[in-house]
């Protein structure tokens, strides 16, 4: 890398807009949205869709909620024309979704796009032609009329043939391509003689699709070009003014959302960013970023693993472990105050103590959106108590008392440290059970049953300490635990302990159902938890006992 990087770079210029007006609006509605994954998205994979695996998609789209699908560039092989025809013939388009093809303002091409659109009920014929500095001086080594006359001839070869496509509703979209690049004065022009050719009304209002091409600037630049155009380009209520950015600095989403402040009324983006280079906008972020302030998306995400799953099989391409709402992660906290927090958070919404959705950590309810709430903590050496303790009560039903909770989390904490990566819910359930339900030396029993008297319960047990067989020992108590505590201290190798607090609860429903006991002992001057299983609550509370004492 360069030590003085503006000997070779430069910044991009601002934009003269006093009184800008978007820093303080704010969205109160979604956008008109339109998905590129058909064309855009599938331009930039190494092995670009079939025909098969477009109409899987396509269908994936149309049940989302998408009204306008761009399908293809139709004129750029056969694979894409055909596509388009199977779409039309084959009536897969529902009445009210718009076709969206791509063109570039070329008469070969926009002929071949009018014979792939026959029959269509709704059609977006999308014209475009670059229009930046470099790509006037590089690509076409063109003056800005002759790239302003490319646009207007284009315009005009859509124009003638429109009446070739009787019975098919028409829209008309173009788009200076690098827009975010082009001076914003001949933005204007070059619209504005396109618009000269179409004629749009506000009753039939064209689309002016403004694309960040190319992320060449901090994103309020992009929405200081779009307000610009709004403010000053003739006919505005004659516009549907659209966005299309890309993500070069990592910062499309920010950019779409702005430009929408700045007056924009369209977004085009793909499914998960899919696109050119760093990709597209990635149009689910930005559409459940409306879901999270209340905002009526008009896209359904509900069931987001199975779109995920469509993508990922039509594509090739992977959604990453971290991306916003889809990725594996997002709902996954591995830090222990986190975990806790989230823990709280959880509890206090499902007892209904809040209206609105305030879960530390969690923007949206994962549930919203078919995830789980097993999903959303996770454990490794960062974790802590609170982790630990939700993956055993919500994947087993095991409610570790907040106090066993402290115990045990530094035990599993110092374990998971150990093998030095994530551990499963089933791992860490054996690790409590290793540590506490099948700790059964050096003291066990063999035998154990007790009859009520009154207020007073009586037990008899079996009861074996290391290696000396178990003997029997009767006890007294006000129940069964207590019975067992004073019939266990007549052994004579019995230490001297008392029973500082006891908890217990079903794991399951049904007359075989275990059930699981927690209890805690105060033995030295020290405290020590004990746990139980057992299809039997009495026998489930005496394991539970000889636990805590082998565990002293």
């Amino acid at each position: 890398m360069l030590k003085n990087p503006a000997t070779k770079y430069r910044p991009f210029p601002p934009i003269d807009l006093p009184n800008r007006q978007w820093p303080s609006r704010v969205r109160t509605h979604a956008p008109i949205w339109c998905s590129v994954d058909l064309r855009d998205g599938n331009q930039a994979l190494a092995v670009p869709m079939n025909v098969s695996q477009k109409l899987e998609l396509f269908q994936t789209l149309v049940k989302c909620g998408f009204k306008e699908i761009e399908v293809g560039f139709p004129s750029a092989s056969n694979t894409e024309f055909t596509f388009n025809r199977r779409l039309i013939e084959e009536n897969r388009a529902p009445d009210d979704v718009w076709l969206q093809v791509l063109v570039q303002a070329r008469e070969d091409l926009i002929e071949r796009t009018f014979e792939s659109l026959v029959g269509a009920k709704r059609a977006i014929i999308h014209m475009y032609n670059s229009t930046s500095p470099a790509q006037r001086r590089v690509v076409f080594g063109k003056s800005k009329d002759e790239i302003k006359d490319v646009a207007v001839q284009g315009a005009k070869m859509i124009k003638d043939r429109l009446s070739r496509l009787k019975g098919t509703e028409v829209m008309l979209q173009y788009s200076p391509e690098s827009f975010s690049a082009t001076e914003v004065e001949f933005a204007k022009e070059i619209s504005e003689a396109v618009m000269e050719v179409w004629q749009p009304t506000p009753e039939r209002k064209m689309i002016l699709n403004l694309p960040d091409t190319v992320e060449v600037a901090m994103p309020n630049i992009y929405a200081d070009q779009i307000e610009w155009i709004c403010r000053n380009i003739k006919n505005r209520d004659s516009l549907i003014i659209s966005l299309h950015t890309h993500n070069d600095r990592g910062t499309g989403t920010a950019a779409t959302e702005l430009g929408l402040l700045a007056g924009a009324d369209r977004v085009e983006g793909t499914l998960f960013g899919n696109g050119e280079r760093t990709g597209n906008l990635d149009i689910v972020q930005v559409a459940m970023n409306h879901y999270m302030h209340g905002i009526d998306p008009k896209l359904d995400f509900a069931d987001m693993n199975s779109l995920i799953d469509v993508y990922e099989r039509c594509t090739g391409m992977t959604v990453p472990a971290r991306q916003p709402y889809a990725g594996e992660l997002v709902f996954t906290a591995f830090s222990g105050s986190h975990q806790d927090a989230i823990k709280k958070g959880l509890a206090e919404w499902q007892k209904g103590a809040q209206q609105h959705w305030d879960v530390p950590y969690l923007t949206i309810d994962p549930a919203d959106i078919n995830r789980e709430y097993r999903e959303v903590i996770r454990v490794n050496s960062q974790s802590g108590k609170g982790g630990v303790a939700y993956l055993l009560e919500s994947e087993f039903g095991i409610e570790l008392p907040k106090e066993m909770q402290r115990e045990f989390g530094p035990i599993a904490n110092e374990l998971v440290d150990r093998l030095g990566r994530e551990v499963s819910g089933a791992e860490l359930k054996e690790m409590f059970e290793k540590e506490y339900t099948k700790r059964e030396s050096p003291w066990s029993f063999t035998g154990f049953d007790h009859r009520k008297d009154g207020p007073e319960t009586t037990c008899n047990a079996r009861i074996a300490h290391d290696k000396n067989p178990p003997a029997p020992f009767v006890g007294k108590g006000n129940g069964p635990l207590s019975a067992f505590v004073h019939a266990l201290r007549q052994h004579p190798n019995a230490p001297h302990f008392e029973v500082a607090d006891y908890r217990e609860h079903a794991l399951g429903a049904g007359v075989n159902a275990q059930a699981i006991a927690y209890v805690q002992i105060k033995i030295n001057g020290k405290t020590r938890w004990g746990a139980g299983m057992d299809t039997n609550i009495d026998l489930a509370c005496v394991r539970a006992v000889l636990s805590a004492l082998n565990r002293a």
